[in-house]
């Protein structure tokens, strides 16, 4: 498995000794983030975001199994190496921060998985990969806005060009390369407090129902919170919401 260099958009002072690293979802970028990194940001963090492997300014690659996109990540450092103090991930990309946490401690010293996608079964699987594929070769700013006629503007304008500037090829392998999509196993390893803000079970969250409640039994440090009225994509369809569960969570972790 070889790693490569993820591409670093950033939000913050540069100086902050609370240094956060943010992990967009499939068919996404860097640049989807800025809801929750501009909200670090305004919180005295210093907020880094990448693109993944395949996605925006990335390097393209062979391989796009979650396990390729958790060494990606293990590769990234903050500036004067040390760990990060937060990472926050999305989707596929709270998975690979979930994969990257549970298999090397000292990575990160708390873990946001914003509606995880620990574990796909088949249909969901292809479910996905249609939807990527579709926005991939058809999406506009107009098909947007009528499919999510609350998102901010930069979201609808982001979500376009992101889908549009990855790789089809890495859209399709992300799906066909982990046909056994699966990442609970590494959640019991993982050594830093970890809140999960989930979508609502009504609106498609990944993480919910029994999947849900069984991961959250294999290890104590993990918490979740629903978000009300929110899809899949929490950070996008409820950004206020989002972003005070973190901030309120991260404070009573910093609280003696």
């Amino acid at each position: 498995m070889s790693t490569v260099t993820l591409p670093r958009w950033h939000w913050g002072d540069p100086e902050s000794p609370r240094r956060a690293l943010l992990v967009h979802g499939l068919g996404s970028s860097a640049q989807t983030t800025w809801r929750i990194s501009e909200g670090l940001a305004d919180a005295g963090w210093s907020a880094t975001a990448v693109d993944l492997r395949g996605h925006g300014a990335a390097p393209r690659a062979s391989r796009y199994r979650i396990e390729d996109i958790a060494g990606d990540l293990l590769g990234t450092r903050p500036e004067g190496d040390g760990p990060w103090q937060l990472v926050v991930g999305h989707s596929i990309g709270a998975a690979a921060a979930a994969q990257a946490a549970g298999t090397e401690s000292a990575w990160s010293e708390r873990l946001v998985l914003l509606d995880p996608a620990l574990q796909l079964d088949e249909p969901a699987r292809q479910s996905v990969l249609a939807g990527q594929l579709a926005n991939h070769d058809g999406a506009t700013v107009a098909s947007i806005a009528e499919q999510f006629p609350h998102w901010h503007p930069l979201d609808i304008e982001f979500r376009v060009w992101a889908v549009q500037a990855a790789s089809r090829f890495a859209l399709e392998r992300m799906v066909l390369d982990n046909d056994d999509w699966n990442v609970t196993a590494f959640v019991p390893h993982i050594a830093a407090p970890t809140l999960v803000i989930a979508a609502d079970p009504d609106h498609g969250a990944m993480f919910a129902g029994e999947h849900a409640a069984a991961v959250l039994a294999t290890n104590p440090l993990l918490e979740a919170v629903v978000v009300a009225g929110a899809g899949h994509s929490v950070h996008r369809d409820a950004p206020e919401a989002t972003l005070r569960h973190l901030l309120d969570w991260l404070r009573a972790s910093e609280t003696p």
